[in-house]
């Protein structure tokens, strides 16, 4: 099997003191291999980055627009939210608008990320809700699918009509049959694919057509970039940073994914130690290697070539990428 190849180097002066490695494949709109770092037949549970993939039956289903989803909504059925007022107040008005209150998700309660939020939560001395989960978007789409369906409650049962449909979507867009699945930290399945059927899933939404459902999803993520993520969140900065010509998702255990419309480019990749920084940074050199983001941006030089401070603010070192990314 092919090794990981290097991502990241972090360097503490002189001396290089971790290095992390991973998969990276980048693919065309016929779904063939552009470039690829490490073994692009790893199997992989994408996570998070497949939630474009989980919304496809919301829309293709009619959905979307019996329920005149907008797309702030369509944006938040992508997103892994921080929990803050700009997503709860949306997800909370879309509830109110299917008849449906916090205790219809199963997604279960997060403290929320958005550092405003949770304090504002400590201070009230309540708890945190359903609806404070970063998958809130994506499981009040799952519930207006639901609605649609007019299929049972526990629409994250691997056998839910709900569930079927999202798998029928991810097999289709990967062009594999998925070996299989892991429940997800929202309770829901996550499917596996190879490394190459997740870049090729995104290359097809990069080449779908205009008005398709694949289109619509991206559209939404590049027009509303602070409620895929929220602020100071890779995600959300770095599509701002490459003016909404992208479309950027991470997901758990160091995985992210875009999709570049305009070069009709997909990407996919795994950090192999599943660590955040090593995705960032990889992703952000990847970028950078094709054109579509500014090496200089702040957003950027926040994960490439990045300093290292300690806690007096003097600077230790750097993160930066593996010369086989750039």
């Amino acid at each position: 099997m092919t090794q990981a190849a290097p991502f990241t180097e972090v360097w503490r002066g002189p001396f290089l003191e971790s290095v992390h490695s991973g998969h990276a494949v980048i693919c065309d709109a016929s779904g063939e291999i552009v470039q690829a770092w490490g073994d692009p037949t790893r199997v992989v549970l994408p996570r998070s980055s497949s939630k474009m993939i989980q919304a496809l039956p919301l829309i293709t289903s009619g959905a979307a627009d019996e329920y005149g989803l907008t797309t702030e909504q369509l944006a938040l059925s992508c997103a892994s939210h921080q929990g803050a007022a700009i997503h709860t107040d949306r997800v909370g008005t879309w509830l109110k608008t299917l008849g449906l209150s916090d205790d219809d998700f199963r997604c279960g309660p997060q403290d929320p990320s958005d550092k405003d939020a949770r304090e504002e939560l400590i201070r009230a001395g309540k708890t945190p809700c359903q609806i404070h989960n970063n998958c809130s978007g994506k499981h009040a789409g799952f519930l207006t699918l639901t609605q649609h369906l007019k299929a049972g409650p526990d629409y994250v049962a691997p056998d839910h009509p709900l569930q079927r449909a999202c798998l029928e979507a991810f097999e289709n867009v990967t062009q594999e049959t998925s070996p299989g699945y892991g429940i997800d930290g929202c309770s829901a399945p996550n499917f596996a694919c190879t490394l190459h059927g997740m870049a090729r899933a995104m290359a097809h939404f990069a080449a779908a057509p205009e008005g398709s459902a694949e289109a619509r999803l991206h559209q939404a993520m590049r027009l509303h970039p602070e409620l895929v993520a929220g602020e100071t969140r890779a995600c959300t900065e770095l599509m701002r940073a490459m003016d909404g010509k992208v479309a950027l998702k991470t997901g758990a255990e160091g995985f992210f994914i875009a999709i570049l419309p305009e070069q009709k480019l997909g990407i996919a990749l795994k950090a192999a130690c599943g660590t955040t920084r090593a995705a960032e940074c990889a992703i952000a050199a990847l970028l950078v290697r094709l054109g579509v983001l500014d090496a200089n941006h702040p957003a950027t030089l926040k994960r490439l070539n990045a300093p290292i401070k300690n806690w007096r603010g003097i600077e230790t070192g750097i993160l930066k990428p593996a010369a086989g990314l750039i």
